[in-house]
């Protein structure tokens, strides 16, 4: 597994838990994420940017998720997906690391894959398929 891989799996397991808990707060996420610092060594500043951009921005990440999810909201979604959604527009539209959008998609899927159910990667690769149009 890519050490990328491994820092988005954290950040999700953070974002999952944070969201489950009700304190989608990037200060109270902090002390969760710190947990994984030692095992991402050099990669857990990429961790932490996904957790804290998704936590600033996630009132403009839920309004545009909400616009390209036909026929679901944000809190009809489960909390995997959710998170996943989340954190993979974070990546695409507001983070300065410029990864190829394609990559990202390609890792939501991934992440959906292995935790959450089979429709998942489908649902996701299609919303961020849409999603990717509001990168500049």
């Amino acid at each position: 597994m890519s050490n990328r891989r491994m820092a988005r799996e954290c950040a999700l397991q953070c974002l999952y838990y944070a969201d489950s808990a009700k304190m989608l707060d990037g200060e109270k996420v902090a002390p969760y994420a710190a947990d994984f610092k030692n095992e991402l060594g050099e990669n857990f500043s990429f961790c932490k940017d996904l957790i804290d951009g998704t936590t600033q921005h996630l009132d403009k990440i839920d309004q545009l998720v909400s616009k390209y999810a036909k026929n679901w909201t944000i809190a009809r979604m489960s909390v995997v997906d959710r998170s996943i959604l989340r954190m993979a527009a974070y990546e695409l539209v507001f983070s300065t690391e410029r990864t190829p959008a394609p990559a990202v998609i390609d890792e939501a899927i991934e992440l959906a894959k292995k935790y959450s159910t089979d429709n998942s990667g489908k649902f996701i690769n299609g919303l961020l398929d849409q999603l990717k149009k509001e990168r500049h």
